[in-house]
């Protein structure tokens, strides 16, 4: 096992005791008594649990909540309290807990980040409040580094504001104006950044110009670091390495921003309203929050979550071409990994195959595995003690069968020459939309430009026969949206799905332009 500075079930559903809060190999004292596991709730709807070796993923339910947490929320159930109240009390105590100016309890990091943005956008001026998301007459840009631009940026922009991307020192400075409510970015304790939080604490000292800190996922580190550094308020979510509940966060800072965030937020009936966070979740993200201080050691976590990976490592490189890597904490992943790799020459399976075959066993295992690539990634933060050896025995038991060669599929020469311009109509479950290919091909290859109705993106595939694989990615805002087109060639028209990513499926024809021609991207010619 290599170590890498490189830069996401019937055994186990008898009764047993969930992990200690303090320990991921024993409960530590003061730890609740243990509990017995019966995964009933979910078989009963006709939903299988698995394993879960993609650490937090809010798709495959988060973090494992801490057994505190869980009793913390069932005892908050029986009782009803006032919410300002409670939130003012909480975030008294989250404060002291986290050496901070203020705090409060959010329905997630993302409801944090929108909390914070109505704050810095609309204060406390009830008028202003309920104008969201129309923001005339209210200042109306963010500044955001470049590097920081990622999907969850709709949590600023649902608030009707705009993002001004700044690559550099100078933009920076010169996108900075009347209309500046707010800078923003990703956490940059993880890597050095050209443009980061030093440089725009620069300008908030200034200019007084807030600055919030998406520190979704990383671990509570006591002072804040971002606070330290100049960040006006930072979203940290609970439910990820906290352990606390899957749909709570926090939102820590400035005194008069916590406030007028929580004004923006639920029960409130201003824009947050519909980001709810209950009397449950308030308690059990302080209670998360009281473990971290009082008794998790995340060093000690980092140093078993090695050993498993030791253990895995040992059992699996067994099998001739495997071989595995322990990767570092980063931004977005603040944990050691394991990157499982193998030879297919000597297995003969992609990392999609192997996805499918430890989902489809029992107990079902979820893994980050898919493509058809040659490797997998391991990420311990959900799973529970012993899981890693029911994975390191799956993964050998699959490997084992599929030793070989990868057998890859035969290739037909292409059914029809379909370089040109094509008309493409998608059919959701919900609406339709029209898009447009420039195909150029090469062989088998095919290569070319997606154009959406507001995005443009290069496109790769092949045509096999009359089969047709076509991705690409339309980068709009914060996000690269996923399309991965198979269909089938029938003269001028091709037919089938089109994969979305966690946009799902939908249908699609495309038509070969009644012109011939078209060939490239008008745009590039």
């Amino acid at each position: 096992m290599k170590s890498s500075t490189r830069l996401n079930r019937r055994d186990l559903f008898r009764a047993g005791a969930l992990a200690g809060a303090a320990g991921m190999s024993g409960a530590a004292a003061g730890a609740p008594a243990a509990r017995v596991e019966n995964p009933s709730v979910y078989t009963e709807l006709g939903v299988r649990p698995f394993i879960n070796a993609t650490a937090t993923l809010t798709i495959n339910g988060g973090s494992r909540m801490l057994d505190e947490v869980i009793e913390a929320i069932e005892a908050a159930g029986r009782f009803h309290v006032n919410l300002d109240e409670l939130m003012e009390k909480a975030g008294q105590r989250l404060s002291q807990l986290l050496q901070c100016e203020a705090a409060m309890v959010t329905s997630g990091a993302a409801a944090a980040i929108t909390h914070a943005t109505s704050a810095c956008v609309a204060g406390m001026d009830p008028e202003a409040m309920l104008q969201l998301p129309d923001v005339t007459g209210l200042k109306s840009e963010v500044i955001m580094p470049k590097w920081s631009r990622n999907q969850y940026d709709h949590a600023f922009r649902t608030v009707g504001i705009t993002i001004v991307d700044v690559e550099t020192k100078d933009q920076l400075w010169n996108a900075v104006s009347h209309r500046t409510a707010m800078m923003a970015m990703l956490g940059d304790r993880w890597k050095k950044e050209t443009v980061g939080l030093d440089e725009l604490a620069e300008v908030s000292r200034k200019t007084g110009i807030p600055i919030t800190v998406d520190a979704a996922a990383d671990t509570l580190v006591i002072p804040d670091p971002y606070l330290k550094r100049g960040a006006s308020l930072v979203a940290y979510s609970g439910g990820k390495i906290i352990r606390g509940p899957q749909t709570a966060g926090m939102l820590i800072g400035r005194k008069d921003l916590i406030e007028a965030a929580w004004a923006n937020s639920a029960p409130h009936h201003a824009f947050g309203r519909a980001m709810k966070v209950s009397k449950e979740e308030v308690v059990g993200m302080v209670k998360a929050v009281e473990v971290w201080v009082a008794r998790r050691n995340i060093e000690a976590e980092y140093a078993e979550w090695k050993r498993w990976y030791a253990h895995i490592d040992q059992q699996i490189t067994r099998v001739p071409g495997v071989t595995t890597t322990v990767n570092p904490p980063r931004r977005g992943g603040p944990f050691p990994t394991l990157t499982v790799s193998w030879d297919t020459q000597k297995v003969g399976l992609t990392a999609g195959e192997v996805g499918k075959q430890l989902l489809a066993g029992e107990p079902r295992i979820m893994t980050h595995a898919s493509g058809d690539g040659s490797s997998l990634l391991i990420r311990p933060v959900a799973l529970k003690p012993e899981e890693h050896k029911i994975i390191a025995a799956r993964l050998e038991e699959i490997f084992r069968k599929a030793q070989g060669p990868l057998r890859r599929p035969e290739i037909q020469p292409p059914a029809a020459n379909i370089a040109g311009r094509w008309n493409v109509e998608i059919e959701f479950t919900r609406g339709r939309t029209s898009h447009l290919l420039f195909l150029e091909t090469k062989g088998n290859d095919v290569t070319g430009t997606h154009i959406g109705r507001l995005a443009r993106g290069d496109a790769k595939g092949a045509i096999n026969g009359s089969d047709v694989k076509i991705t690409t990615q339309l980068p709009l805002e914060g996000s690269n949206l996923p399309y991965a087109f198979a269909g089938r060639l029938s003269g001028d028209t091709i037919t089938g799905e089109v994969h979305m990513g966690e946009y799902r499926s939908a249908k699609f024809t495309a038509r070969r332009h009644a012109s011939g021609g078209g060939r490239r991207d008008p745009s590039k010619v």
